[in-house]
């Protein structure tokens, strides 16, 4: 994990958050931007690019928490940013939807937050994020729903339970398939 660039997202969250008290598209712009510029100036790929993918969620949610901000709102913007952060640099792909979601889920669990609302949350952000680089919706939902339930897969039985609850269904006029088997 890069400290480096987890405390940097944490320290642009809480100044945007305070600056601002939105929490939304802070993490839309914060996220994206810090993607782009981790992705052109590593050229990371691959298992780079899902560390750089982790390490700027995990510090986009703790920030959020740390000024008590909607960390439900922080995911929803998570996962647009990466979306839109990758697209602008061609790395965005499905599996980043799905690290997302994991990430998010973790993330939020480490700060207390409620799974359900933010793994819906991150659902959602993934529909609407989708839209907006033209990925496939029904794919991008599935992928987080499913990530989320793989975070919660290493959080707790109960918290698997919280997050397939809240990921299944129709969530922003779009059917979500959760796919089996997670591992």
């Amino acid at each position: 994990m890069n400290k480096g660039i987890m405390e940097s997202v944490k320290d642009k969250m809480v100044g945007s958050i305070k600056g601002t008290g939105e929490v939304l598209n802070a993490a839309v712009d914060t996220v994206s931007g810090t993607l782009v510029t981790t992705i052109k100036g590593t050229g990371a790929v691959g298992t780079a690019l899902t560390s750089a993918v982790s390490d700027v969620l995990r510090g986009a949610i703790m920030g959020t928490a740390q000024v008590g901000g909607d960390v439900g709102a922080a995911a929803k913007g998570g996962v647009v940013g990466v979306l839109k952060g990758t697209k602008e640099v061609g790395a965005e792909t499905i599996d980043t939807v799905s690290v997302s979601a994991r990430t998010l889920v973790k993330s939020a669990a480490e700060v207390g937050s409620d799974l359900g609302t933010v793994a819906r949350n991150t659902v959602e952000g993934a529909i609407s994020g989708a839209k907006q680089v033209g990925l496939n919706v029904e794919e991008a939902a599935s992928a987080a729903a499913t990530g989320a339930i793989k975070g919660a897969g290493e959080v707790s039985q109960q918290a698997v339970q919280q997050v397939r609850n809240a990921v299944t269904g129709v969530i922003a006029g779009v059917k979500v398939v959760v796919k089996e088997p997670f591992k």
